[in-house]
């Protein structure tokens, strides 16, 4: 059996990425800095800051295409916006699949289909979506 892995990129890539996914600051704050091993299951750091760092390892792959499923789950309020200010920048010049319950996860993105019973019910922008009385807007009035 072969296990294919990507080399380590150097240092000074890793922290460039880590700085776009607001981990940086975190990650220096660890026992060992860039070197801290995290455990099986991530038992040593955060669900906000293990989605940080997967946000980090996304920045370092430079994928064309991302696809989301609930970034901000299960995540404070502070790290949520953590989370949608790395997302924001990491998204720029490519195309994402985002899936999301909260709305602010979505709100800047080019197009949102409000997906129900496995059919897409709306499309449209946040604004557009606004406008339109249908269930886009029942949920952000919910949520706000």
């Amino acid at each position: 059996t072969e296990i294919y892995t990507l080399p380590l990129p150097p240092l000074d890539e890793v922290i460039t990425a880590a700085k776009l996914a607001n981990a940086h600051e975190f990650i220096a704050a660890l026992p060992d800095g860039y070197e801290t091993k995290i455990l099986e299951g991530a038992a040593n750091i955060s669900v906000g800051q293990r989605q940080l760092l997967c946000i980090a390892r996304a920045a370092l792959a430079q994928p064309r295409i991302l696809i989301l499923d609930e970034a901000t789950a299960s995540v404070d309020t502070m790290t949520e916006q953590l989370i949608q200010t790395a997302l924001d920048k990491l998204m720029i010049g490519r195309t994402a699949v985002i899936i999301a319950h909260r709305l602010s996860t979505i709100r800047n993105a080019d197009l949102i289909c409000v997906v129900q019973a496995g059919r897409i019910i709306e499309r449209g922008t946040h604004e557009q979506l606004l406008a339109q009385a249908g269930v886009y807007r029942k949920l952000y009035q919910a949520a706000a």
